[in-house]
């Protein structure tokens, strides 16, 4: 909400006539002036730093945030501690003050949904790559390619079978995982379709006979 710097200047130059009025006790004035200033923010809907879905402001960790799953984050095992076990891994990088990060999370909480049960989900926060000449294959900033959202999928031996940047579909990751786990190809299971949640979340549903 824009308004004239004139108007927010006679708005808040009512303030201390009001608290002069009313309250005659220095503290008292204090916090009302502090008080009446908040109510006027809030009232006026300024909120010069507010972070949303589809802009690059940080607000917080992006999981329980844009996905409601928190459960993700930390991650329960690390990509070495995945390899002993000899599961599946799915790393995907992002960044919390990111607009395509925010997005992609609903789809990477619906893998989890479909997935976490057999595989194991390693989101990895760019920020926590620390800088090195050359990494292990055990760990994530070996597989990290500079850009984020960014998703890799490992199969039962350690072997990168996807490899891609940006806000993926959640089919193109499902497909990789159903190769993963030897299962149906899409084309042969029950045809699906896109049905919106809300404003970040869709699911796929059978298609209408």
């Amino acid at each position: 909400m824009n308004l004239p710097l004139s108007w927010l200047s006679s708005a808040f130059g009512l303030i201390p006539r009001l608290i002069y009025r009313f309250q005659q006790s220095p503290l008292q004035r204090v916090f009302l002036s502090l008080g009446l200033a908040f109510v006027l923010f809030i009232g006026l809907g300024i909120s010069p730093a507010a972070a949303s879905l589809t802009d690059d402001h940080y607000d917080g960790n992006i999981f329980p945030l844009y996905a409601g799953n928190g459960s993700l984050v930390p991650p329960k095992v690390t990509l070495t501690e995945s390899f002993r076990r000899k599961r599946p891994s799915l790393l995907v990088f992002y960044i919390d003050d990111s607009s395509d990060c925010k997005s992609y999370v609903s789809v990477v909480s619906r893998l989890d949904g479909a997935y976490g049960w057999a595989a194991d989900f390693i989101p990895v926060s760019v920020d926590t790559i620390l800088p090195k000449a050359s990494y292990e294959p055990t760990e994530p900033g070996y597989y990290y390619e500079g850009y984020a959202p960014h998703t890799v999928l490992l199969d039962q031996e350690g072997k990168v079978r996807l490899a891609a940047t940006g806000n993926l579909p959640y089919e193109q990751v499902d497909d990789v995982f159903r190769e993963v786990f030897d299962l149906l190809p899409r084309t042969e299971s029950v045809e699906l379709r896109r049905r919106q949640l809300n404003e970040v979340s869709t699911e796929l549903v059978p298609e209408p006979k």
